[in-house]
């Protein structure tokens, strides 16, 4: 199990089992909604964007092949020690704690794919939206793309087995403390693991609080990839533009 003194996602995240059990994540999706993100913000040619919590990559890699100078950030340093073998000049990625203020301003501050309401405490959460904030230039927009809490919640699967490459991951799904919660446990390697998920069930409406206190203006809502309207019980994603 997870130490007690360490936050789960410290230890879930540099797990090379993390990559192995989400490897099937949708490439094309992912790159349509980057399409579709860029045009809608008519981002300036050759503008930059930060990609919070990006990973090994996957965003900003395509970000940067449009045109963009892109820099990818994110506190696992594996992912981040495997997605500096695609830097160039127009892509960096660096170690870094998206609760604190980047020492640059961009065009747009990505936080995509549910990388938001990891923290136990309310305040990481807000200064995590005032870092991002600070990072925007006098044009620049902020993106959250976060899961849809009550569509998740009403369709919660509570238990299920997903096997990839010989690996038995079992996934235990629930809603505690105002956190939807998966246990994970499988064993490889003739070892036992077991890691935790803890994502904060932010709705619209706790996003809003926390743009009001952190003095930033939410400008449009999103419910998919392909930026259809958000609707509170249907809709796949909760995608904010923000400044």
């Amino acid at each position: 199990m997870i130490p007690h003194t360490q936050q789960w996602f410290d230890s879930w995240f540099d797990s090379p089992f993390y990559h192995i059990l989400y490897e099937d994540r949708d490439h094309s999706e992912a790159q349509q909604f980057m399409d579709n993100l860029s045009n809608y913000l008519n981002l300036p040619e050759n503008g930059t964007v930060l990609d919070l919590a990006c990973g090994k990559g996957r965003h900003s890699i395509y970000l940067n092949s449009l045109g963009y100078d892109v820099t990818g950030v994110d506190l696992s340093e594996n992912s981040i020690a495997y997605a500096k073998q695609f830097e160039n000049e127009s892509l960096h990625f660096e170690v870094h704690d998206m609760c604190k203020p980047f020492n640059k301003q961009f065009d747009a501050v990505f936080n995509l794919f549910t990388s938001f309401g990891y923290f136990e405490k309310d305040n990481e959460n807000l200064d995590t939206i005032k870092a991002i904030q600070a990072e925007l230039n006098e044009y620049g927009f902020g993106v959250i793309d976060f899961m849809n809490s009550t569509q998740v919640i009403e369709n919660l699967v509570d238990e299920d087995i997903k096997t990839v490459h010989g690996i038995d991951f079992h996934q235990k799904r629930y809603v505690k403390d105002g956190h939807i919660i998966k246990d994970i446990s499988f064993s490889a390697e003739g070892e036992h693991y077991e890691f935790q998920e803890r994502v904060r069930a932010f709705t619209l409406a706790d996003f809003e609080q926390l743009f009001e206190k952190a003095g930033v203006h939410l400008l449009d809502v999103f419910g998919d990839y392909k930026l259809n309207k958000f609707h509170k019980h249907s809709s796949e994603r909760l995608v904010m533009i923000f400044k």
